[in-house]
């Protein structure tokens, strides 16, 4: 695009703001209008489109305080008349090069747009892909990985996954991407965790569900079972625990740094598919006694508002 096209744009008329307004207005103004304007919401309107690449290449200056002071002095300039274009191949009128030092506006816009003189580079940045068990994620692991260079050949890669990490993470590896001038680029492992077919997470808590049986649950127990950790816990069941129900047992979550969370466990008492003798007996005597209590009344009464 050319210098001329760009110092001639009214950045501020195309978001529909004012020079006077702060950063905030400006984004809050932005948003507004892309808001409606993204073309994933247009589906093929050329016109729409347009107009969000336009408000994009506003926003990309006035979001800038840099970029932005130097249109706004480029602007002024161009609208009191003092930003012209070259005469007879000559340099612009003295009104801008007073202002800009000599320089011309190829130079001055080409800076505005990141289009300027620049030192050496690092290398680009990398990204691989690594999957990882349930419990490597929560108590860290150690990847060692093979990757294929662009000349063909493979390097060796050691990564540290720190304790505590979630499903689509990313963990940067310095130094490890591609050669550049200014030394290489990083290279970033975006992490996959395995479910586990016991454990789950919710936030810094693991979850679990416990199975009990309907007596355990009806006249109470203490129960015995594993953690992630590999050691056991014993949980109290109160007499009368509902189907459902959760108890949190502290300290058995995910650490990170000086923080763990919880172990949450879901209750569910299990029913069996069939029952004979004695137990069969037994439990049309409790039907018996508890054929008072009508368990569905407080449905019914609430199905009634």
């Amino acid at each position: 695009m050319a210098a001329k096209d760009l110092y001639e744009k009214d950045f501020y008329k195309v978001l529909g703001a004012s020079n006077s307004d702060d950063q905030a207005a400006i984004k809050r103004k932005y948003r507004a209008l892309v808001k409606d304007l993204h073309p994933d919401t247009q589906h093929g309107d050329a016109s729409k489109e347009e107009k969000f690449k336009a408000v994009s290449e506003a926003y990309e200056i006035l979001s800038d305080a840099k970029k932005r002071a130097e249109y706004d002095e480029a602007r002024s300039l161009y609208e009191r008349g003092g930003f012209r274009a070259p005469m007879g191949g000559g340099q612009p009128g003295g009104d801008f090069n007073d202002m800009f030092g000599g320089g011309n506006p190829q130079d001055i816009f080409a800076n505005l747009f990141g289009g300027g003189r620049r030192g050496p580079r690092k290398g680009q940045d990398l990204q691989t892909e690594a999957t990882i068990t349930f419990r490597e994620s929560i108590v860290g692991t150690t990847l060692d990985l093979r990757l294929a260079t662009d000349r063909g050949a493979a390097q060796n890669i050691t990564a540290r996954v720190p304790a505590g990490v979630n499903d689509g993470a990313k963990i940067r590896v310095k130094g490890k991407g591609a050669p550049g001038e200014a030394g290489p680029g990083d290279l970033f492992i975006l992490l996959h965790v395995k479910p586990h077919p016991v454990f789950g997470r919710k936030g810094e808590n693991l979850t679990m569900t416990l199975p009990i049986t309907f007596s355990e649950a009806a006249l109470g127990a203490d129960i015995k079972f594993p953690t992630l950790s590999g050691d056991d816990v014993t949980v109290r069941i109160a007499p009368g625990t509902s189907n459902g129900r959760t108890l949190r047992v502290k300290g058995r979550g995910v650490t990170k740094g000086s923080t763990t969370g919880d172990l949450l466990v879901s209750v569910d008492v299990q029913v069996p598919q069939r029952v004979d003798g004695k137990a069969l007996e037994a439990l049309k005597v409790f039907a018996e006694e508890t054929a008072h209590e009508n368990v569905r009344a407080d449905l019914i009464l609430k199905a009634k508002i």
